[in-house]
């Protein structure tokens, strides 16, 4: 996994600004909290800190080769998981490893093959690399966009790290807001390489970054395309058997142990399966959430352990060593928690409700393991939520996850629908509306051309290419700032670029071939599944909405508009705070509720980052 923070420049000598460069790298040290290096010469400097999961011996960093002409040095995390066939061909061409792990081999496919090295990579990786032979930094991100590099082009270079809190610890950058920040924050368009800070940008997955003296390049090196496979459904439920079983297997490879996160819905059991099937004499560790709560009071969608029965049938299927967490929803929106999650992600991202319960449970997940394999990505790419099989949502105009009804509830949605309770002049100076419907017609134009199919078809197409460019790498992002908040790994199986290459030119009818949401996933794993999850609906991550909870939210929300001391209060209507805040907390519709926790996160974030407004 691993952190990587730098600074190129051409102009001053950076060897007297090595504490600048220290500072970039210690602001990262949650993502890597067993060892750290920096290293620093003239035009380059690279700091990495480490968490050791593959060659502890053997994988230090900054990696260095030296050459005559000078170093190529190498910062580098995430993980590739096919780096024995690649070390096998490398050795073939003549090259010899001096480590055991991942990271050697990157550097040296860059040796082999220059920039094209990174299409040889299969996993998820941030990378860094400063060739000082040609005085040239490349930056490059998985295509998925799995693992996070953000950077800023300046007069004389760059700056570069894993997450905006390490351009922000150099003295140079101010914590400025965007002039389209609040736009994005509010509308949930996820746009790729946007950034909240002015001049920082996200590397987009599937991208290099090439920084010399001419300046800065960035460009694709990986897209989705609109080749189709005519395979039937039995034949596609085969083939993404066989790479399902295939990418579990690289996905277990560590030289610490891995555990699996286990909801008991599809995509969680399915991976189990396939990791207890791939080691029959070997207990695979599972982890559960619980949202507990007092007796008859529900914790989660209104009922409580929603998803804990079907836990314990994969747990007697497979036989795993497992672990049920409760976390109290209460303990989940305390004030630490909140502070704890928001300089996690370096914004208030509006999932307030989602991502406390989260950050607790991945705390206990990280006492007992430091990898765990989670079901990402496989809703975005086999086609699991609602919205796919609405027709009103299907057609709206709009990304699909703000369409009503399927946005109901949503506090960011709502905001970018105009049902959210912001102050007039506000809503009306960020014109909301407009932003977001420009931000979808832009998506729509880079929608991969040719397929086959009618229009339903494309439509589905373009819906599939709007989730899997935008909704998923933002949940990729929050998984993985939220469990590196705690140095813990996750890994995607479900976005391996494989499986979604061919699943994305799958049609549609083959996708759903039961008539059911993730047909091809659960044809592919029907023998794997008992039967009632194989027979289970999409249940989402549970949703904290019981009274305590509700009330504790109204209490921090009322202590905060009585104060009247944070400059979040600006963006809200008064009047509908104040109703809100001494309203029973039974009355609380999904929408106020969601805004009164956005509301407490925002002024989190003014208070621990303040922000300077563009």
């Amino acid at each position: 996994m691993c952190g990587i923070a730098g600074w190129v420049a051409f102009g001053p000598d950076l060897r007297q600004y090595r504490e600048t460069v220290a500072a970039m790298t210690a602001a990262l040290a949650h993502r890597g909290p067993d060892d750290h290096g920096i290293w620093c010469d003239r035009r380059a400097a690279i700091g990495h800190c480490r968490l050791a999961v593959v060659d502890p011996v053997g994988g230090v960093q900054p990696m260095v080769e030296r050459f005559a002409e000078g170093p190529v040095v190498l910062g580098y995390g995430g993980e590739v998981y096919n780096h024995r066939s690649l070390r096998d061909e490398l050795r073939r061409r003549g090259h010899r490893f001096r480590s055991s792990g991942d990271t050697e081999v990157v550097l040296r496919a860059y040796l082999e093959w220059g920039d094209a090295f990174v299409s040889r990579l299969t996993g998820m990786f941030a990378v860094a690399l400063w060739d000082g032979r040609r005085d040239r930094l490349l930056l490059a991100r998985d295509r998925l966009g799995v693992k996070p590099l953000y950077y800023r082009v300046t007069d004389d270079g760059v700056l570069f790290g894993s997450e905006p809190k390490a351009l922000l610890a150099h003295p140079l950058v101010r914590a400025v807001l965007d002039s389209d920040a609040l736009r994005e924050l509010a509308g949930l368009t996820c746009t790729p390489g946007y950034c909240l800070w002015r001049g920082m940008r996200a590397l987009r997955p599937g991208h290099l970054l090439v920084v010399d003296r001419a300046g800065a390049v960035e460009h694709a090196y990986w897209g989705l395309t609109a080749t189709g496979y005519d395979d039937d459904p039995r034949l596609a439920a085969a083939t993404v058997r066989e790479l399902l079983a295939d990418i579990v297997v690289a996905h277990l490879d560590a030289d610490v142990p891995v555990g699996l996160l286990l909801s008991g819905g599809l995509d969680s059991t399915a991976l189990t399966a396939l990791a207890a099937a791939h080691a029959p004499d070997h207990r695979p560790a599972t982890f559960s959430l619980t949202l507990t709560s007092p007796s008859g009071e529900g914790a989660g969608h209104g009922e409580p352990d929603v998803d804990q029965p079907y836990v314990e049938r994969v747990v007697a299927a497979v036989g795993s060593d497992h672990r049920t967490v409760p976390v109290d929803p209460v303990s989940a929106v305390a004030p630490a928690v909140r502070a704890a999650t928001v300089t996690a992600r370096d914004a208030p991202a509006g999932m307030v409700n989602l991502d406390g319960s989260l950050y607790l449970f991945l705390r206990d997940v990280r006492r007992h393991r430091t990898v765990v394999l989670s079901g990402e990505g496989a809703d975005e790419v086999f086609g699991g939520y609602h919205w796919f099989h609405d027709p009103v949502a299907r057609e709206a105009a709009t990304f699909p996850w703000l369409a009503p009804p399927s946005s109901r509830g949503d506090p960011v949605a709502a905001a970018a629908t105009g049902r959210a309770p912001l102050a007039a002049g506000f809503s009306a100076e960020l014109d909301l509306w407009s932003y977001v419907d420009a931000r979808y017609r832009e998506a729509l134009t880079e929608v991969p051309a040719g397929g086959t199919g009618g229009a339903t078809e494309r439509r589905l197409r373009e819906i599939g290419y709007l989730h899997l460019t935008r909704l998923l790498p933002a949940l990729l992002e929050r998984k993985d700032r939220i469990g590196m908040a705690h140095g813990l790994e996750i890994r995607v199986p479900f976005c391996d670029h494989r499986l979604v290459e061919y699943v994305f030119g799958t049609p549609w009818s083959v996708r759903v071939a039961d008539g059911r949401e993730k047909s091809l996933l659960r044809m592919a794993t029907a023998d794997l599944l008992p039967e009632p999850v194989r027979r289970r609906r999409k249940s989402h991550y549970p949703s904290m909405l019981g009274r305590r909870y509700l009330a504790e939210v109204q209490r921090q929300a009322r202590a905060l508009v009585t104060e009247d001391s944070s400059d979040a209060l600006r963006f809200f209507d008064g009047r509908w705070l104040r109703r809100s805040v001494t309203a029973d907390p039974g009355d609380l519709d999904p929408t106020a509720r969601g805004m009164l926790e956005w509301l407490l996160e925002a002024a989190t974030w003014f208070r621990l980052y303040r922000p300077e407004l563009p």
